[in-house]
């Protein structure tokens, strides 16, 4: 009856066994290539949204105080010729002529009394105002910007005003200029629409969470709520963070405030589409691993018949009538506990080429896919490196002047190809044992081991030098500010001094730009103007 059990052939099982060893190690190696590679373009995207959305708060600042700026040369204006009614509808016309950024300007005097409209608006002239954003102006009699209400005209606007006072410093009301939120306004070319067409939008949002510009015209006018970006914002926050839209959309968001206005700008990207990219780099993987896998199933097959051959020998043996014999025969057979660490050594060889082409999706990680320069990660890694070795060594931090002028001009695809080809400059005059970065936009970052802080502001000008003089196409000629730091020169933590070549770098920007220069605590700066 024992005769008849069909039992399991030793080889097939270590096969088998192997094999399923493979998969696993396979399916681990590639589960955490996927996670790894899923997390980094999360925070990829999220950084991008933060940058994004602090860039446009910036512009939307400036335009609040240049406004706000324009309202107060009016105000002056009418402080000289506040009791003559032609000279406020003269002067609400020049500031409503000198700018389109606003739907319409009125003169109001002490009383609230609209004395003078830009375009003309009959149906206010001597009246009253009677909005909570005319209270207040009279009330508070300071530059201000009201929170969003629905106008006498039925439209809802958000409205700047500056307080008018006569010559004797008497108050004499205010100027106030209109923004109508559901018209086409300066909101829309100022934040344009998100660079990617893949779900994702911008809106902006007032001190009280309603919302004064958003891609959908009904969402204009509602209030955000339940939204964590839009909490931060009131909490005066600026940063990034995972969020849930009103449809439940899983959501990257970064967001920024506007000071001068009490406003918000949040940026944002949906979570599935910052990770689309991870289905085709896993099908990659697997594509490449596969003959390497069919290579290592074809090994083991040859392992496994090694190691069956002596337990086979030794299974014969055993059923010798010649007890004697046997026991002589069972001595000649080789130790299978040998063979079996040679199984193991063949699966550890195989999977070694496994862990090269992790290793190369590692280095991927750590490259800037648009320069092929190390990104912030691999800085990391290499500044790590100096830092153990203790090696001196040079920092230069490098930005391109005005390239949002390029990007505005040109386009950013034109933009990407001046990263490029500042980024071919560096490495055309790099050593091979020096360390270039892009940090990000137009920041790019080089490490000089074993040079003294002067020849790496020799190294720094010469660069600059370079690439003032190389012609890129389209755009032609562009110049770059860079900072330089030394450790231990200028510094002796290594892990400060890119903060002292950032440093320098803003002391070249507000210097001029298109120069370099060495930071140095409480000494003369040296500095290299163009």
């Amino acid at each position: 009856m024992n005769a008849s059990i069909q039992r399991v052939n030793l080889q097939r099982l270590i096969l088998a066994l192997a094999a399923l060893s493979a998969l696993v190690m396979l399916g681990n190696a590639v589960w955490a290539s996927y996670q790894v590679q899923r997390q980094q373009l999360l925070e990829k995207s999220l950084e991008a949204n933060r940058v994004y959305a602090h860039s446009l708060a910036q512009s939307t600042q400036h335009f609040v105080l240049n406004a706000q700026q324009q309202l107060a040369v009016g105000a002056e204006r009418l402080s000289r010729n506040a009791a003559q009614p032609a000279a406020h509808d003269d002067e609400v016309e020049r500031v409503k002529l000198q700018t389109d950024a606003f739907n319409s300007v009125i003169s109001v005097n002490a009383q609230g009394v609209v004395v003078g409209t830009s375009p003309a608006l009959p149906e206010l002239q001597g009246k009253v105002l009677s909005s909570a954003a005319n209270r207040q102006a009279l009330q508070q009699r300071v530059p201000m910007v009201s929170d969003p209400f629905v106008a006498h005209t039925g439209n809802l606007v958000v409205t700047l005003s500056h307080p008018v006072f006569n010559a004797d410093g008497d108050y004499a009301g205010y100027i106030t200029a209109s923004i109508h939120l559901r018209d086409p306004n300066v909101l829309h070319s100022l934040l344009g629409t998100h660079p990617y067409d893949d779900g994702s939008y911008l809106y902006v949002v007032s001190r009280d969470g309603t919302v004064l510009y958003h891609p959908d015209p009904d969402r204009v006018g509602q209030a955000a709520t339940r939204n964590a970006a839009v909490d931060a914002l009131g909490q005066g926050r600026a940063g990034a963070l995972h969020s849930r839209n009103r449809h439940g959309v899983q959501m990257l968001a970064g967001f920024a405030p506007v000071p001068a206005a009490g406003w918000g700008i949040v940026a944002q990207r949906p979570t599935d589409a910052a990770v689309a990219p991870m289905g085709s780099l896993t099908a990659t993987v697997l594509r490449n691993a596969a003959p390497l896998g069919l290579l290592t199933l074809l090994l083991i097959w040859l392992c496994s018949r090694r190691i069956a051959s002596p337990l086979q020998e030794l299974a014969r043996h055993a059923q010798d009538q010649d007890v004697g014999a046997a026991i002589t025969q069972v001595k000649a057979v080789n130790s299978w506990y040998h063979e079996a660490a040679q199984l193991k050594q063949a699966v550890l060889v195989s999977f070694r080429n496994l862990n090269e082409r992790i290793g190369l999706l590692d280095k991927a990680a750590l490259t800037d896919p648009l320069t092929q320069l190390l990104n912030r990660r691999g800085l990391e890694r290499a500044l790590s490196a100096l830092n153990a070795s203790g090696v001196p060594f040079g920092v230069i931090t490098l930005d391109v002047d005005h390239f949002k002028d390029v990007n505005d001009q040109h386009g950013h695809d034109t933009g990407d190809q001046v990263l490029a080809g500042i980024a071919q400059c560096m490495r055309a005059n790099a050593r091979p044992q020096d360390v270039l970065c892009r940090l990000g936009g137009e920041e790019f970052l080089a490490l000089l081991p074993e040079v003294s802080a002067d020849a790496a502001l020799q190294v720094a000008e010469r660069l600059r030098s370079v690439i003032q003089a190389h012609a890129f196409p389209t755009v032609g000629h562009v110049t770059i500010s860079a900072g330089v730091s030394h450790y231990p020169e200028t510094q002796a933590d290594a892990d400060l001094v890119i903060r002292q070549a950032d440093k320098a770098l803003y002391r070249a920007k507000h210097g001029g730009r298109n120069r370099t220069v060495l930071y140095q605590r409480r000494s003369q700066r040296r500095e290299n103007p163009s």
